[in-house]
């Protein structure tokens, strides 16, 4: 049974349409982030699910409770959703233990001092308690956010840009330690980002929104892989566009060679049809340009840079650039690509 289930949203403002006839579900426990470019609608569901917006049609339920209907539209703090935001909004004039407690200062006290000091256990902040937010880190911040998000025992919790403002360099290691707290719980999450890699990290489900639908839901693996869409696919990173024809069914002629296919559509019934396939970096590698007999292109790598563990060259192919990482300089030599993974998605 779906923990969140929202059914034919739709927002309006004015005469743009931000969001159209939008479904979606969330499993107990599940982390489902909505991703997709600016202005594709993921802080406005997120302002839906809260009830932050007055002008919403469709439904929202929590648990089979109505928060949205025609006739119904539950207050914020009716809801019983925590909330966690990019700036972590702590209390500045109270301490680590006093921002834990502020949501249930009603409880009674035995009870109250369990629920804050099971939460500080979890966050790893026992010895912070008496702390005030400006001696703390970002990540310890946010942690005391998210543990304060969970002390009114919410249903869900909603992450706008929550780990936006870190340092990358503790940032996934924080988003990590995050995830095994809501997991741990069975906290289900709804997560707003614009960065892939914090989605893939933190999330079981990614959806994928374009102009206020959702182009493809899916666990990271899957929708990388296999991208339900063009749009899907160029959004998940860069690659080249590249021209095929299906050879037999498991693999396809261009002019880079013959490529691998090991995608989950059957293309027995599709030899000799033309397609477009989409190349990524990790799926490209360099060679020496020792064939004489070759009829692939050559590339002359005039562009390359050292970026630790790898070389970085850019490859120039019809008006489209794509940057390969190499163990080896290939710099001021003519190249001639090899494809080092199958496809596993062409575009008919």
């Amino acid at each position: 049974m779906s923990l969140l289930t929202i059914k034919n949203l739709s927002v309006s403002y004015g005469d743009q349409v931000v969001i159209k006839d939008l479904d979606l579900s969330i499993a107990n426990g599940e982390i489902v982030a909505l991703f997709g470019p600016s202005g594709s609608g993921k802080s406005t569901i997120l302002k839906a699910v809260t009830g932050l917006l007055k002008q919403v049609n469709g439904d929202v339920l929590l648990s089979g409770r109505v928060l949205n209907a025609d006739d119904v539209n539950l207050p914020t703090e009716q809801r019983n959703i925590g909330l966690i935001f990019q700036d972590y909004a702590l209390f500045p004039h109270l301490t680590v233990l006093e921002n834990i407690e502020f949501g249930i200062k009603r409880w009674e006290l035995a009870k109250r001092e369990a629920k804050v000091a099971e939460l500080l256990s979890l966050i790893k902040m026992t010895e912070y308690k008496h702390s005030y937010p400006h001696q703390l880190s970002g990540g310890q911040q946010q942690r005391v956010a998210i543990a304060r998000a969970l002390a009114t025992e919410p249903e869900l919790l909603l992450f706008d840009e929550a780990f936006s403002n870190l340092d990358p360099q503790f940032r996934f290691e924080l988003i990590e330690e995050i995830r095994v707290i809501l997991k741990s719980s069975n906290i289900a999450a709804l997560f707003v980002t614009h960065n892939q890699n914090e989605a893939f990290v933190f999330c079981d489900r990614i959806a994928v929104l374009q102009s206020g639908e959702i182009a493809q839901i899916d666990t990271p693996g899957e929708l990388f892989n296999y991208p339900a869409n063009e749009f899907v696919t160029e959004f998940l990173g860069p690659g080249v566009w590249l021209p095929a024809v299906i050879e037999n069914p498991n693999q396809l002629s261009s002019e880079w060679g013959l490529l691998p296919y090991a995608g989950k559509t059957d293309l027995s019934s599709k030899i000799g049809e033309h397609v477009k396939v989409y190349l990524r970096p990790h799926q490209i590698g360099l060679q020496n340009n020792n064939s004489t007999t070759s009829t692939t292109p050559t590339f002359m790598i005039d562009s390359e840079r050292f970026v630790g563990e790898f070389f970085e060259s850019t490859l120039n192919w019809h008006h489209q650039s794509i940057k390969v990482r190499t163990h080896d300089s290939f710099y001021n030599q003519k190249v001639r690509v090899r494809i080092k993974q199958a496809i596993t998605q062409v575009y008919f």
